[in-house]
This record gives C-alpha cells, structure tokens and sequence, in this order.
C-alpha cells in the first residue's frame, strides 16, 4: 500500500499554518498530480500535547476539496507515550473521529521513552486490524531490537507485523536507515522504508532557525547540516534543480524507500517537489554519487532513531 504514491504529504505544523482555502487547494493538485498519502496524526500525546487542530483541518478540507476517501491513503498515528493507560481503542476513535472518516489504511505506532510491552502492542494493533479500522502498519522511532521482536512474535502468532519503518532519512542524517540493524530487514523484503525529516525542518533548504517546532537533531549534527547547506546548493545547481528537488531525488533513490514525506504549506512548494520525480528519473544514480560525503551522521553508531 505504501507503493502506491512515491509522496506523503505531512501534517505536523502544515494544514494549521495555512489559510483554508489554500488547504483545499494544495489537497486537490496533490491527488491530482498522484500524491495520494496522507499522514495525519492527532497531536495530542506526550510532547506532542500542542493542542493541534491540523486533523480538524486536513478533514474538512479534504472533504471541501470533493476528495472522496478512496481516493487517498491515510496514514495515521498510534503514541506510545500514555500507552496502555491510552489505548489503541480509544486513540483511534479520537483522531478517526476529529479527520471524519472510520478507518486508517496505515498507522505508524510510535515515540515512546520506556521499552512497551511489544507482545502486547502486536496483539492490540492486530486486534484494530481484525475490526477493520486500520488496513496495516508501521514503526517510527523505535529501538531495533524492539523491531525485531515485534516482526518475530508476529510471525509466531500469526499476526500482522509491521510492514514498514518510517525514520528519519535525508542527504545528512542516514546513519539508521542505511545501516545494520534496519538495512536486514529493508534488503530481505520484510519491511519498507518511508522516508521522513527529509529537509530537516527546512534546515537542509538554508533555513537554519525555522520559526515552527520541528524535529528533534538527533546525534546533535544540526549545526553541520547548517553549514553543508550552500554546497547543496551548488551540487544542486550542477542538476539544473532546486535543493529541494535534489533532496527528495536522494532519498527516491534508494531502494528501500517505498515513498518520502515531506510538508508544504505554499502551493509553489508541491509543485517544486514534484519535479523531483522526473529528476530521479534521469539522474538517480548520478546523485547518490555526488552527495555520498555528506553523510553527516555515517560516523554514529545507530542503535536508536530517537
């Protein structure tokens, strides 16, 4: 299901940052052009209890936009941080609930501190499955040896495993999805790489203090992503491509990845990425290439995305 649509529009400070009717409007050219995954979550767990109203908005306006729900593929989100005292149960019926709609194809079950009692976490989202309120699912953020687990009951039990891994992964920071443990898994075919964080809250783009919350700078190579900025412009300029383009054509290049994320909050922008797909295309293999040193995390040892 992943496959279907090598983007993921984002939800994380992006429907929320924008007039209505741009949402409407940036939501119909995204499914028209083919962009047909939404990731949307219910803000409201752990550090993330910001009081977002992006779900209320991604609803309505995907319904005003006369989008109609087979069109789209809807990637929610199961937290960690309250559960069990949360349930899937009940997370799900509140943020199904604020988006309008009954079931999630996908969710990514994510972000914890403490190790949750995996068994259990397979069992209940296998349970929201047999319901019918959710099609499949994903790991974000979570220790590899917590992975394995989860994929070694569930084929014990004959349950539904996840099926992809959604991590941060971008031209600097690639030291967890490229390497050992995830990369076994990603080379075996058991899982799928959904690509995230791929601009670096836009750190990556020569923005290097965005007024938004954005991810957390895991290995602290914030300041050198920062720096490594204007020598992607220029090896950008060299494809005939903006940074962003160049960015998102690197992460479709590899061949774990299953579809990329990223958030726009200006029409211009989505139409800016897209060029990217034409540019992988014709220069896929070329750009590995031409970034491979500047890896800024390839020195780590990644025993954990957080």
């Amino acid at each position: 299901m992943l496959g279907r649509s090598a983007f993921g529009l984002g939800s994380w400070n992006t429907w929320d940052r924008m007039a209505f009717g741009d949402a409407v409007r940036l939501l119909r050219t995204a499914v028209d052009a083919g962009v047909t995954l939404f990731d949307v979550a219910h803000y409201d767990f752990g550090p993330h209890a910001e009081n977002s109203r992006t779900d209320l908005i991604f609803g309505e306006a995907v319904r005003t936009a006369g989008i109609a729900r087979e069109e789209y593929v809807l990637c929610g989100k199961l937290w960690l941080w309250d559960y069990p005292r949360r349930g899937f149960a009940e997370q799900l019926e509140t943020s199904l609930g604020r988006i309008g709609t009954e079931h999630a194809d996908l969710v990514v079950v994510g972000d914890y501190r403490d190790r949750p009692d995996i068994p259990r976490v397979v069992t209940e989202v296998a349970e929201q499955v047999r319901a019918g309120r959710i099609g499949g699912w994903g790991v974000n953020n979570w220790l590899a040896a917590d992975l394995d687990l989860a994929l070694d009951f569930a084929g014990r039990e004959g349950l539904p495993g996840p099926e992809f891994a959604q991590l941060k992964y971008s031209i600097a920071r690639r030291a967890m999805a490229e390497g050992e443990p995830y990369r076994k898994h990603f080379a075996s075919g058991r899982l799928a790489l959904q690509a995230s964080d791929v601009f670096e809250g836009g750190v990556l783009l020569g923005n290097p203090a965005p007024s938004r919350k954005i991810g957390a700078d895991v290995g602290g190579i914030r300041e050198s992503i920062v720096a490594a900025s204007p020598e992607l412009a220029s090896i950008a300029a060299d494809f005939g491509a903006t940074r962003a383009q160049l960015a998102l054509a690197f992460c479709l290049a590899y061949e774990p990845v299953a579809n990329v994320l990223f958030g726009v909050s200006r029409l211009e922008q989505l139409t800016d990425n897209l060029g990217a797909l034409l540019l992988v295309r014709q220069h896929g293999k070329e750009i590995r290439a031409a970034l491979a040193h500047l890896c800024l995390d390839c020195n780590t040892t990644p025993t954990s995305p957080r």
